[in-house]
């Protein structure tokens, strides 16, 4: 039975305004982000010229991921994503756990975008780093997203889609010129890289699924989509070919023109200079600044959509679900987490992030990976989207999951164990409620 938490009747509701286009492009949208104007370098500088076939390598590992995805999403046609299939599969204490964890990985990833943009923005005028502009650029970046998405999921989506073609314009422009350049014999001549193990490849097929990752926070606001389990699949494969296209053409382009790229702080730019010059450079670095910020709305519009899932299943507070009459968008959510964004990006600590979205992403990845085979015992009926093979699939995905975890750096587990723990706190609070009888015993 699918798991869907209904509106009583007569109160405000969500609209379902995102159509299959509009899901196809926030999960491009929500997949890239600032990564892809930097991280060319650290995977060349990890296997070299063969990195090209890492970043394809990576897309396959998560296409088996999104694969396992697309089964289990269209089995649900509301809001929470892989809190919602992990509380179907699994019961409330997984759900919940993975609730948290997918929240706090999406919270902290928008406010270090939002504090990279006004690092990107600095190339333009250097006094935006000073702490009155700075507090002013962050303030307008995040409070006119946040008021968009307060107004409706249309407006909402429709800032997402043209975001997703802005930022989609100058990379593929550079790639496809790019090529051109190197088909006419312009590309330098690259030394052969020496062999590199296993454990180096490892920790560039990881670096690269995070580059992949974010298309399950695009999974989250399927309470607004105007056909969720028809859509989901082919929003899920239109992203990842979408990426994997273009990432792949990226590192291509980077290895095969720029003479060093290992040592290049924008590799994107610096690709560009060489084929357009100081016009071409100008150009990605805007496109860079749209891109961050297109990234930043999927988030604003996605996001959200957890802590009013959560709520809406009496696993969180009721304040959490509560509905505009007007605009009918979960306006608390909404404001709850543009705020915290709002915070964590003025604070400027953001190392933290990069262990914690590490270990909850590959948490959550295995954990719906392992939902597929539970789900089809449970709900054998109730997909909408059957993936061939899938239980093998699963194990496949899982596995992987497992392996990339392994080389992820555990230096701030710390972090990871106090979500966990308040996870568990929030799990006994509900179990509490169960027992007074004020949310349903439903999967405990």
């Amino acid at each position: 039975m699918i798991q869907t938490f209904m509106p009583q009747p007569g109160s405000p509701h969500l609209v379902r305004a995102i159509g299959r286009w509009s899901l196809a492009a926030l999960m491009v949208n929500s997949i890239i982000g600032s990564g892809v104007f930097g991280l060319p370098s650290s995977i060349a500088g990890l296997v070299g010229t063969a990195s090209p076939w890492a970043v394809l390598i990576a897309g396959l590992l998560v296409g088996v991921i999104m694969a396992c995805y697309a089964e289990v999403a269209s089995q649900f046609a509301g809001a929470g994503g892989p809190y919602l299939y992990a509380r179907a599969a699994f019961g409330r204490l997984l759900g919940i756990e993975t609730g948290w964890l997918l929240w706090l990985a999406r919270l902290t990833a928008p406010a270090a975008n939002a504090n990279l943009f006004v690092v990107y923005l600095g190339e333009f005028w250097p006094h935006t780093k000073d702490p009155v502009p700075r507090f002013v650029i962050l303030t307008l970046l995040i409070g006119m997203l946040a008021a968009i998405n307060l107004g409706g999921v249309r407006a909402g989506t429709q800032v997402s889609n043209v975001f997703t073609i802005a930022k989609l314009i100058p990379l593929i422009g550079v790639a496809v010129i790019g090529i051109a350049h190197l088909a006419a014999g312009h590309g330098v001549n690259v030394t052969p890289t020496p062999s590199v193990g296993g454990t180096t490849w490892l920790k560039a097929i990881l670096l690269l699924v995070f580059a992949y990752g974010g298309f399950e926070s695009a999974l989250t606001p399927m309470g607004e989509a105007k056909n969720p389990q028809r859509d989901v699949a082919f929003a899920l494969f239109a992203g990842l070919i979408v990426c994997t296209v273009l990432y792949t053409a990226i590192q291509w382009v980077v290895i095969g023109i720029l003479p060093d790229p290992v040592h290049s702080p924008r590799p994107l730019a610096d690709a560009a200079r060489h084929i357009f010059g100081s016009v071409g450079a100008g150009i990605v670095a805007v496109g860079a600044l749209v891109s961050i910020y297109g990234y930043l709305s999927a988030n604003i519009l996605a996001v959200p959509r957890i802590t009013f899932a959560l709520a809406e299943g009496g696993d969180f507070p009721s304040i959490f679900s509560a509905i505009h009459s007007r605009f009918h968008t979960p306006y608390i959510s909404i404001l709850v987490f543009a705020f915290l964004t709002w915070v964590l990006a003025l604070s400027a600590n953001f190392e933290w992030n990069v262990t914690l979205s590490a270990i909850a992403r590959l948490f959550y990845y295995g954990l719906i990976c392992a939902a597929l085979p539970v789900l089809r015992k449970k709900q054998p009926s109730a997909a909408e989207f059957r993936l061939p093979g899938g239980p093998l699939l699963a194990v496949c995905g899982a596995i992987t999951c497992l392996v990339l975890g392994t080389r992820v750096d555990h230096g701030g587990s710390l972090i990871l164990i106090a979500t966990v723990f308040v996870g568990l706190l929030n799990w006994l609070w509900v179990r509490k409620r169960v027992v007074t009888g004020l949310v349903s015993s439903r999967e405990l």
